[in-house]
């Protein structure tokens, strides 16, 4: 028997192993390695032509949200954004929004429509998705008055989610703990 003849199609047989795991992988269970950490400072060009620094919110609490107009679970989670920013802004909530893989134009087209009174980035050639460990949009990042990376919710966020990080944090930014009902 020749094994040189088996050698190179099982030689590939871990490769394809390998593949074919990742590709079965929630995104949802693999562990982000921000929460703890510092957030990615960036400076990036807003919507509206100005330049927007993430330490300059030191001191505020900081949700980080990675959308899109093109985006369906956007459209979902978008209301209750606005809602927040409604209702904590004046306690010290500032609300970011990250533009993944898509036109300012369309952005600003679809913010028009939707409402939303807060900085929108742009991020060309998705070099802060990629900082961030971006999965997909929406992900949304945490951050407390300190500028550490509290929690990230890896799809659309529920009323809930958004709730009980934005509360817990606004009172306390001691560290990251998850509130009652939340992972």
């Amino acid at each position: 028997m020749n094994w040189k003849r088996f050698a190179l199609p099982l030689a590939g047989l871990p490769v394809v192993a390998l593949l074919a795991y990742g590709l079965t992988r929630d995104a949802k269970t693999v562990p982000s390695t921000l929460p703890g950490r510092p957030a990615p400072d960036f400076v990036r060009e807003t919507l509206g032509g100005d330049s927007l620094r993430l330490t300059e919110l030191r001191g505020h609490v900081v949700v980080l949200n990675f959308w899109a107009s093109w985006c369906i679970p956007c459209l979902t989670e978008h209301p209750l954004l606005v809602a927040a920013d409604e209702r904590w802004r004046d306690q010290g909530l500032r609300i970011v929004g990250v533009v993944y893989q898509d036109t300012p134009t369309n952005a600003r087209d679809w913010l028009r429509e939707r409402g939303g009174n807060w900085a929108n980035v742009l991020d060309p050639g998705s070099r802060l998705s990629i900082e961030y460990g971006l999965f997909g949009v929406p992900e949304t990042f945490f951050i407390d008055r300190r500028g550490i990376v509290a929690y990230k919710q890896i799809g659309p966020l529920s009323a809930d989610v958004l709730a009980g990080w934005i509360t817990r944090l606004l009172a306390d930014s001691t560290g990251p703990q998850a509130p009652s009902g939340t992972q």
